[in-house]
């Protein structure tokens, strides 16, 4: 009886979506190809004074350009990282393009507490919270057995997945009031993952999940935007990643491996399209847009991937110069050309 149910309804699932996205997904796409080549181009930007924001992780890369992207548009925020003398930086910038008041609150997002500290901080300082960007992360790359102290990765997961679900918790009802935003920066690494990143895949794979959940729940009091952007320039492009010993240091060849022949797009450009995105609705953000094509192959065909992975990253040797990717950027001399030079500069801290 269990199998000829399980028959019936494989038949009748498969042949109801099949017909449903028939239908469904030339309808979808035109509105989106109306929209992007005659609506958005006529947009004004988002008018954004009065709101009040909060900005996990906001210290340098992509939070540091969210923010300066909300000062222009004339928006107040709370701006959090742990590093204070690089937030008061970033603070002084906001407030010099336009931001009429900025504080600062330096604290381990990945700590329950603290989270709930620049919360309630921020609400007692402006009285209510309409924009959250959970966006605090760290990178790591290297093989899973290579790694030799497996304990330091939990703080991939403490920092990448509870350092943004933490204040999301206690944020939320603040966003409930205010009929509020919430951005998450997750990764294309979430959706399409690649070897060598398998803590920093599994923890933005997390995120993905949660605020898709999340948003099934809240969705209509709350609007939430899942940015996954791929290589643009930051810490992590800078080579700053957890390391196989649990450290946290600058390692350019490791980058040099993992990011390859992608280029490294300008977090800039990645930040005014996160807000504008956000302001509209939007539940996903891929950039640069060549990256969304990645989605469909990995839905499709995965095996093209792991063929990917296997070639390009993988080596049969201990020999850094085995590594295929490695290789051919050395050969061809492309990271000139792919990488900007604020991040071929990159020093050790």
């Amino acid at each position: 009886m269990d199998d000829n149910m399980n028959m019936v309804l494989s038949v009748v699932i498969h042949v109801f979506i099949g017909s449903f996205l028939v239908v469904y997904m030339p309808i979808s796409l035109l509105i989106k190809l109306v929209q992007r080549l005659f609506i958005r181009p006529f947009e004004k930007e988002a008018d954004l004074k009065g709101k009040i924001v909060l900005i996990t992780g906001a210290s340098s890369g992509i939070g540091e350009q969210l923010a300066y992207q909300y000062a222009k548009r004339g928006a107040c925020m709370a701006l959090v990282a742990r590093r204070e003398d690089a937030l008061k930086a970033v603070a002084k910038a906001s407030l010099s393009l336009g931001a009429p008041d900025v504080i600062t609150l330096v604290a381990d997002i990945s700590d329950p507490e603290e989270s709930k500290r620049v919360v309630d901080q921020t609400v007692a300082h402006f009285g209510k919270l309409d924009h959250l960007l959970a966006n605090a992360g760290i990178w790591g790359t290297c093989l899973f057995e290579e790694i030799t102290n497996i304990t330091a990765f939990t703080k991939m997961m403490d920092v990448n997945f509870w350092g943004a679900v933490y204040p999301t918790y206690y944020a939320l009802p603040h966003l409930k009031a205010s009929k509020g935003n919430i951005i998450v920066t997750t990764s294309v690494a979430g959706r399409v993952p690649t070897a060598r990143m398998s803590f920093y895949n599994a923890s933005k794979a997390a995120m993905i999940r949660f605020y898709e959940t999340l948003r099934s729940e809240v969705g209509s009091q709350i609007k939430i935007t899942i940015l996954m952007p791929g290589y643009v320039v930051s810490e992590l492009t800078k080579g700053k990643a957890l390391q196989k010993g649990g450290q946290v240091e600058i390692n350019e060849d490791a980058r040099d491996i993992q990011v390859g022949l992608f280029p490294v797009g300008q977090t800039e450009k990645l930040a005014q399209i996160a807000i504008d995105s956000a302001c509209r609705g939007e539940e996903y953000v891929t950039w640069p847009d060549w990256y969304k094509p990645f989605h469909l192959l990995m839905s499709l065909a995965p095996e093209v991937l792991n063929w990917y992975s296997n070639t390009f990253y993988m080596t049969q040797s201990d020999e850094k110069q085995s590594i295929l990717i490695k290789r051919i950027l050395e050969a061809t001399g492309a990271k000139r050309y792919l990488y900007p030079n604020s991040i071929l500069s990159a020093k050790k801290e």
